[in-house]
């Protein structure tokens, strides 16, 4: 009898093992429809967000969240041309498109606040950068902090955390300034390039990547120091879809755990053919598992990787030392060089 037990046991466990290897996706996830459709429906901007979604002189759009949304659609049919389509939105427009099913993802350097968990049906991954909202001021004000700008007037993206965060300072420090909110980023830049605004109210990488492509040179505007907040900016989807919140949450953790193990899209074949260790077989879909488990093909992660590269190459050319922004990397490296991010286990 005990050795029946013992039996029945050892049974029961490999069904669990093997039903836990192979997930079944939901009917009603938005996984499901978006492989069935055969293509992602993935935010673009209504503009240009530099450094995050612009469009270049050809037409071709480019970014770190094109580059996130790329990363996906490869992840998901084994390469994105022909399964991706950039849909370009306003940021006020992002929560009704998701809902609608316009568009499956938002990849749009979009923070994780509370209004926005608790009331919008959304769910947030992990936060893919960190960012501190600051202020540009034209250089001839000779403003030294938010404060000098007392009176003036501020330019800002309409119906962001950005707009929020930046009333809330001006009240809790006392400063007297208007906002003025725009729909379109272009349109807002372009207003405090041209002086309709005294300063210009935005993400530091961005005001950063503004001040560069400034139509009177950089030295004409200066960012000045006071963080107005910061702000955790993750991938969103709707509440209640675990299936499609996973493949999220795997994307983010493959792109960095392939940093770590020094995979880029250059050397990952070679790696591929000859892994140095069983995880890396594992994450590269040369053993089985890594696919499996979230309703994917088992080279998802390689096909990623080969596409769009590691982290720090999809960093590196759009914001960082390959582009023309030259952003450091900071806070938003992984936490071996000193940033806070690291890549979930891969078993």
């Amino acid at each position: 009898m005990g050795n029946l037990i013992k039996g029945l046991v050892a049974a029961a466990a490999i069904t669990l093992a093997t039903q836990a290897a192979h997930a079944q996706v939901a009917n009603d996830s938005r996984l499901t429809t978006v492989l069935e459709r055969g293509s992602l429906l993935c935010s673009g901007h209504n503009g240009s967000f530099l450094g995050f979604a612009e469009v270049d002189d050809k037409g071709n759009w480019k970014g770190v969240d094109i580059d996130l949304c790329r990363a996906l659609a490869a992840g998901l049919f084994g390469k994105s041309e022909g399964h991706l389509e950039i849909v370009p939105i306003s940021w006020a427009q992002r929560w009704p498109a998701l809902q609608s099913g316009d568009i499956d993802v938002v990849i749009k350097v979009s923070g994780w606040t509370q209004s926005r968990d608790t009331e919008l049906n959304l769910a947030y991954s992990r936060p893919y950068f960190i960012g501190a909202f600051q202020v540009m001021a034209h250089a001839k004000l000779g403003a030294k902090t938010v404060a000098d700008l007392d009176g003036g007037t501020l330019c800002v993206g309409a119906g962001t955390s950005t707009e929020r965060a930046a009333a809330t300072y001006l009240e809790s420090h006392d400063i007297e300034a208007e906002l003025l909110t725009f729909e379109n980023g272009d349109e807002l830049r372009n207003s405090y390039y041209e002086g309709r605004c005294d300063g210009q109210v935005e993400w530091a990488p961005s005001l950063a990547a503004g001040r560069v492509d400034a139509p009177d040179g950089a030295e004409s505007h200066v960012i000045l120091p006071d963080v107005i907040a910061l702000e955790a900016e993750g991938i969103i989807v709707p509440e209640g879809d675990p299936d499609w919140l996973d493949v999220q949450n795997w994307m983010l953790s493959s792109l960095w755990f392939a940093e770590m193990e020094g995979i880029t899209s250059e050397n990952v074949d070679d790696i591929r053919a000859n892994p140095p260790s069983e995880t890396v077989a594992k994450f590269l879909g040369v053993s089985p598992g890594y696919g499996d488990r979230l309703g994917l093909p088992n080279d998802w992660a390689y096909n990623m990787i080969k596409e769009v590269g590691n982290f720090a190459e999809i960093y590196d050319r759009n914001i960082g030392a390959g582009s023309p922004y030259n952003l450091p990397r900071g806070i938003n490296a992984l936490y071996n060089a000193g940033g806070v991010f690291y890549p979930m286990i891969v078993d």
